[in-house]
């Protein structure tokens, strides 16, 4: 089998262990490494390190696509080795250490990190970890569940390892579309017009003497941890299914809308999952990771094409489709990010964008990482990327978290990832706020009366209105803008600004 899926001659020259491979990697160096939302992420050298690490103290700066699988995160961290990480991650772990100062964490849009690499902005990538299906005669690497940033790190890295994986489905070879930009200022544009549109090679190219070890694994991705739908994503789910039938109704979307992005987790996925009961046809999909909403979406043949960076799904639905991946191959692509979230190609296609929010204030501003404005979840993601320039900007939340203590619309965003100027909707179980055109003093009362839970809406119009008495465009009452956040840091709670609270004895009534 490994002939069959490494074709490069003499490649078993270059064949190491993973502990040998990882021996090539130095104290000091920056490291990209493979894996986009729990797929196709390096499997053996990174476990291989941070055992290494635990004997001979190392630490490196990481980058990869988004969040890794297999806990490698977290065994990295335990171990010393991440002493910079970019641009995403979702570990619990390592967000501890993380918010604790340990590592340092650069957040970023995820069309940005190999732009920045390539204009030598991050500094130089010593050597890239790549996860492949298969090799090419020529040495071009063919990716397995998800493309991510790795066709520019083995590109752009001095030294390549490939991790070749044997129990990868063959299927994959043929389903990417790798295509690098021109550098600037000589870049053409990206000709890419709709998401079936093919532009590239179906590997990485490479130069095969860059490949310092060909490590053979045979392990899996982790499954998605999405849930099924539950009453509240499916009142959300229903909202933006009537607010896309109004669009069709006024002419302004066709009855197969446009390309659809959908954030990660379980919310973007129930509410794509909506839409199968939807009136729409001929559905396509320009997104980062096809979960399985999209694959529900394509069995049911609602959609004809899905266009991503990583294919994440679960247990039951994984088994499903890697079984019977030829069935899809010609309704399916998979695209280094900085084209999947490309700002232009966003832009050029029109695409709806659907995103989580964390919390969201009265005037529409957004927050998508931060408790409390401090402590970090898992990063924005591609999130901006979309929102920005997407044709219809749409985040989604439930109005409540932890059981009521706490309201995802407040008085003011404690950290804001997307402002008010890149958000169109808002949608949540109790409704959703179009708020196209609309003036900041406009928003709020939508907002706070269509997607503010009860339990806290008294609070938010009286905060409202007591803001507009003292005049501004965007009314603010300062000392209580965050006295919100200040009552659950203090408390653990929200509930004094509920309809069964009093307000803190540190708000001035004046």
């Amino acid at each position: 089998m490994s002939e069959q899926r490494c074709r490069l001659p003499g490649w078993r020259n270059k064949l190491m262990s993973a502990a040998q491979a990882a021996e090539l990697i130095d104290d000091g160096m920056i490291v990209g490494m493979s894996g986009f939302t729990r797929a196709g992420e390096a499997k053996a050298v990174p476990l291989a390190l941070a055992e290494r690490a635990r004997s001979t103290p190392l630490s490196i700066t990481l980058m990869t696509g988004a969040s890794l699988g297999n806990d490698i995160d977290a065994k990295l961290t335990e171990a010393g080795v991440l002493a910079r990480r970019m641009p995403f991650q979702v570990d619990t772990t390592l967000r501890r250490a993380i918010n604790r100062g340990e590592v340092m964490f650069i957040d970023q849009h995820l069309s940005e990190t190999v732009e920045l690499l390539r204009n030598k902005q991050l500094g130089n990538l010593d050597i890239a970890v790549i996860e492949a299906c298969a090799i090419t005669e020529e040495g071009g690497i063919v990716p397995t569940a998800s493309v991510g940033n790795s066709a520019s790190f083995a590109i752009l890295a001095e030294r390549v390892i490939i991790e070749l994986n044997l129990n990868s489905p063959t299927a994959l070879e043929g389903l990417h579309d790798i295509y690098i930009p021109q550098m600037r200022p000589k870049r053409t544009p990206i000709p890419i017009t709709a998401p079936n549109s093919r532009i590239g090679l179906p590997y990485i190219p490479i130069d095969p003497a860059k490949i310092a070890a060909i490590v053979l694994t045979d392990g899996h991705d982790s499954p998605s941890n999405c849930k099924p739908a539950d009453p509240d994503t499916q009142r959300i789910a229903d909202h933006l299914i009537e607010f896309f039938v109004s669009e069709v109704a006024q002419g302004r979307l066709s009855n197969s809308l446009l390309p659809l992005q959908a954030g990660i987790g379980t919310m973007a996925n129930a509410v794509m999952e909506g839409l199968l009961s939807a009136p729409f046809e001929g559905l396509t999909m320009y997104s980062e990771v096809l979960q399985d909403s999209t694959f529900a979406l394509l069995d049911s043949g609602k959609m004809s094409f899905a266009s991503g960076s990583s294919i994440t799904l679960t247990e039951e639905c994984g088994a499903r489709v890697w079984a019977n991946l030829d069935a899809y191959r010609d309704r399916l692509v998979l695209r280094p990010q900085e084209l999947s979230n490309h700002p232009g190609v966003v832009r050029r296609l029109g695409v709806i964008a659907v995103n989580t929010a964390l919390e969201i204030d009265i005037y529409g501003n957004v927050n998508s990482t931060h408790v409390c404005a401090t402590r970090m979840m898992n990063g924005i993601g591609g999130s901006g990327d979309f929102a920005r320039n997407g044709q219809l900007s749409i985040f989604i939340t439930k109005a409540l978290a932890k059981n009521g203590d706490i309201s995802s619309l407040v008085p003011f965003a404690s950290h804001v990832d997307h402002c008010e100027h890149d958000v169109d909707i808002i949608v949540t179980e109790h409704g959703l706020a179009d708020l196209r055109g609309l003036a900041p003093r406009e928003r709020a009362p939508l907002l706070i009366e269509n997607c503010a839970d009860p339990l806290y809406r008294d609070a938010l119009h009286d905060y409202f209105e007591r803001a507009c008495a003292r005049g501004g465009q965007t009314p603010h009452c300062l000392e209580e803008a965050l006295a919100w956040h200040q009552a659950l840091e203090r408390d653990g709670s929200m509930r004094a600004f509920s309809s069964a609270g009093r307000k803190p004895d540190f708000i001035d009534e004046k």
